[in-house]
């Protein structure tokens, strides 16, 4: 079985005054406040969030 890539993401920008869309995709990563990080599997569909605020976040670190 292979190993799963994971991506360790950090929000670093606010969410206030952002657009609704940019909103539920910070909820969806699992963020919404600066600072907070999480480890998310490395899908496309997560890579294609990370793209949508990639203003408001950064990619701490890539296990795998």
């Amino acid at each position: 079985m292979a190993k799963k890539t994971t991506l360790i993401v950090r929000q670093t920008g606010s969410s206030t005054r952002r657009p609704k869309t940019q909103l539920q995709t910070l909820v969806g990563l699992g963020l919404g406040r600066i600072g907070k990080q999480r480890e998310l599997e490395d899908t496309p569909a997560i890579r294609g969030m990370i793209a949508k605020v990639s203003h408001l976040v950064e990619i701490v670190e890539e296990r795998g």
